[in-house]
């Protein structure tokens, strides 16, 4: 048995599930893995496994911008490097809202392992697949955004049953970075495309009023990964409660439409634009908001987070061999076209049209 495997088994142990039978789930793109835990009366809980060490620092909220870029990808992204800590402090807040995040049951921390909720296997993505009328899902996913809009006042710390962690917002440095990814990963995917001095000079002045606008107006909480591979369908449940939350480790201050984007424009499956209008409309009828105000900041964010998406997805595919994600491209740029035919957006569409060819859109 690896010393991995015995320090899980302990935990268990102390858990009180040594009996329990251990199922592995397929993994994602990250370092986080699950296990499916039956025990001997039949009953289900979840096993996360999130060896600390695999990722970068954390960002402390006192670091500079300087001290971020120094550590590393995760605290310039204010990414919670998976810490089991940040999960748990973050489910007890949406749990404490009323949504649904899986109850934790047994943590320890300092190894990176829980005990959670099983919500079972019914992504909204697969349900879907399998006949389940896509609407009532996405305007139930759209109330639990709602829901956590109309929270209130947001604390500074979240405690857990792991410990505090820190509620950051997703500020002008992370956002810049993430849009930077593009820049970076884009021409290790296409050796064609190079990206010299002056025209990454320009690709920040392009972004630079959309990055000002969603630092200042980041004042909810976002899920950050909200999306039908990340929500779970829970019909027993009632309204908002329905959507089964997962995957909300790196939550952050954001602009309100974030995860109306993520979940509205997603990289994985085709969400046709008339449920789009239909949702967006829904959110903006419950929080009362300038609809053309909110229209207008989400093409803006909605396309900077498809440039850090297409980014991402070329690191993933060039980096780390996973060509399993140049099919989501074609859909990123789509989205991302479709955006830029925003007027206040021209100043990026100008930059695309002159430094990556149509022929490599897609």
């Amino acid at each position: 048995m690896s010393d991995r495997n015995a320090l899980i088994a302990d935990f268990l142990a102390g858990a009180g599930l040594a009996e329990a039978r251990r199922d592995p789930l397929p993994g994602d793109a990250s370092t986080r893995r699950y296990e499916r835990l039956t025990t001997p009366a039949g009953s289900t809980l979840m096993l996360m496994d999130q060896p600390p060490a695999t990722e970068s620092l954390p960002c402390d909220p006192s670091w500079t911008a300087a001290q971020r870029h120094a550590a590393g990808w995760n605290a310039v992204a204010r990414l919670s490097a998976g810490r089991i800590e940040a999960f748990a402090a973050v489910a007890a807040h949406l749990r404490h809202a009323g949504l649904s995040a899986p109850e934790i049951v047994a943590v320890d921390a300092p190894n990176g392992l829980a005990v959670i909720e099983d919500f079972g296997d019914d992504l909204f993505a697969r349900v879907i697949e399998d006949g389940e009328p896509q609407a009532p899902l996405y305007l139930a996913a759209v109330e639990a955004i709602a829901r956590l809009h109309l929270t209130g006042l947001l604390p500074e710390v979240m405690p857990g049953l792991g410990g505090d962690w820190p509620l950051l917002t997703y500020d002008a440095i992370a956002l810049q970075g993430g849009a930077d990814l593009f820049v970076e990963w884009m021409p290790k995917l296409h050796p064609g495309l190079h990206f010299g001095p002056a025209a990454r000079d320009e690709w920040q002045a392009a972004w630079a009023p959309v990055v000002a606008m969603g630092e200042a107006r980041a004042w909810v909480m976002a899920h950050r990964d909200y999306h039908a591979e990340n929500l779970l369908w829970l019909p027993d449940r009632s309204g908002h409660r329905r959507v089964g939350l997962i995957d909300f480790q790196d939550a952050v201050l954001a602009h309100p439409v974030w995860d109306l984007h993520s979940l509205l424009q997603d990289a994985r499956r085709d969400v046709p634009p008339e449920l789009e209008a239909v949702a967006l409309d829904y959110y903006f009828d419950i929080m009362q908001v300038d609809r053309e105000e909110y229209r207008r900041d989400y093409a803006a964010l909605a396309a900077l987070n498809e440039a850090r998406i297409l980014g991402v997805f070329a690191r993933l595919i060039a980096r780390d061999g996973k060509p399993r994600y140049r099919q989501f491209m074609p859909r990123m740029w789509g989205h991302l076209e479709q955006n830029l035919k925003r007027p206040e957006l021209s100043q990026v569409r100008s930059w695309f049209d002159r430094h990556v060819p149509k022929e490599m859109r897609g």
